[in-house]
């Protein structure tokens, strides 16, 4: 079975926020932790797992996704409150 993750980064104050999806989740975070991939999160130093969810299914996975960009901030900030209150590094605490 296949799995599917939309995860949410931000930098270590919390200002901004990355969305993506992977099929690995543990590999793409040692991705944006080691800045391998130049781009957004390399620029701004966003690399702090604060939310993940799976689904077995990529479409679904990518339907979320756009969902979760579509949201204003503070409706972002819900979701990552109710998930994680304290924004603590979720990477440093799971394996995948």
């Amino acid at each position: 079975m296949n799995e599917y993750f939309v995860y949410i980064l931000t930098n270590q104050n919390n200002k901004v926020m990355y969305i993506g999806v992977t099929n690995d989740l543990n590999r793409r975070i040692t991705e944006h932790k080691s800045h391998l991939i130049s781009g957004f999160t390399q620029k701004y130093n966003v690399d702090k797992l604060v939310y993940f969810e799976s689904t077995p299914d990529i479409n679904s996975a990518i339907a979320r996704e756009k969902q979760l960009k579509g949201w204003k901030r503070s409706k972002k900030d819900a979701l990552i409150k109710a998930y994680n209150p304290d924004w603590k590094e979720l990477a440093n605490q799971m394996s995948f």
